[in-house]
């Protein structure tokens, strides 16, 4: 069989940060990635982001994007909704090293999630009016606004790469444990790594920034939510630790270069990896 000609194999987007992901046929790109993408967080009392990191639960909560509504739910048949414009009682929320204002999603949404995880949590929304910027060290000087991303507005993985990890642990790691938003076919193994421009449809580039480092998130089962073992971390570090960032790696975080912001993407499109 002929390996098929580099091309978009998927696209997803996670409107809130650490829940389930949506798998789309096509989306547009604004200036923070993915319309929607982690847009909304869960956090604590004290206003601090919670993630599957400490409450894998997280990953069993499905999300659902209508025309005007962020729709949550999960496996013992909760629901809520959110309107996607949803501007209630302003927070200052922290992800990682940022402090930045949100909207608290009320109460019902704080409730679905107390529920859920059996600890108090609320749901906020970014306020789109602050500006969360990526470390210009890695985006060549670029101002690259973020929402609730870890730090940059993209993440890109090829298959070939999640088909090499998967055969060395020695069973298949689904694509949803490494939460990208791009996903490649056609491409080598680790192609990612080495390019520094992705390519893609007419005219849209991608500069590829920061190596993604990878936590203990990897090794929830999506699924279940819960922990199942050490893998994939005890694989990639025995071949993809690095040094200087202190930790393994796994795909590579991207940026919109100008007048990427606007541009439609669809899966099956063409692309091209351009090299260092």
């Amino acid at each position: 069989m002929n390996n098929p000609s580099p091309q978009l194999l998927g696209l997803y987007v996670y409107p809130v940060k650490s829940c389930a992901g949506i798998a789309l046929a096509q989306a547009q790109l604004g200036a923070t990635g993915l319309a929607h993408d982690r847009e909304w967080m869960v956090v604590d009392p004290a206003g601090q982001f919670i993630t599957q990191r400490d409450t894998p639960a997280l990953a069993r909560v499905a999300t659902a994007l209508t025309d005007t509504q962020l729709q949550l739910s999960t496996p013992d048949g909760a629901q809520v909704a959110v309107p996607l414009d949803h501007a209630g009682e302003l927070l200052t929320v922290g992800v990682w090293r940022s402090r930045v204002p949100a909207f608290d999603a009320g109460a019902a949404a704080a409730e679905f999630f107390s529920q859920w995880l059996q600890r108090p949590a609320r749901l906020v929304r970014f306020d789109a009016r602050h500006r969360r910027l990526s470390n210009r060290d890695w985006t060549g000087g670029l101002a690259a606004p973020n929402l609730f991303s870890d730090g940059y507005p993209l993440l890109v993985l090829s298959e070939a790469s999640r088909l090499d990890l998967s055969a060395r642990v020695g069973r298949d790691l689904p694509l949803d444990r490494f939460r990208a938003n791009i996903v490649l076919d056609g491409v080598p193994a680790y192609a990612e790594d080495e390019a520094a421009e992705l390519h893609l449809g007419d005219g849209v580039v991608l500069r590829l920034t920061k190596p993604c480092t990878r936590c203990i998130m990897t090794t929830v089962d999506q699924a279940t939510g819960l922990h199942d073992g050490d893998e994939p971390l005890r694989t990639l570090k025995t071949y993809k630790y690095d040094a200087a960032l202190r930790g393994v790696t796994f795909g590579r975080n991207a940026v919109l270069l100008p007048g990427a912001a606007g541009a439609m993407l669809r899966c099956g499109q063409a692309l091209s990896l351009k090299p260092v």
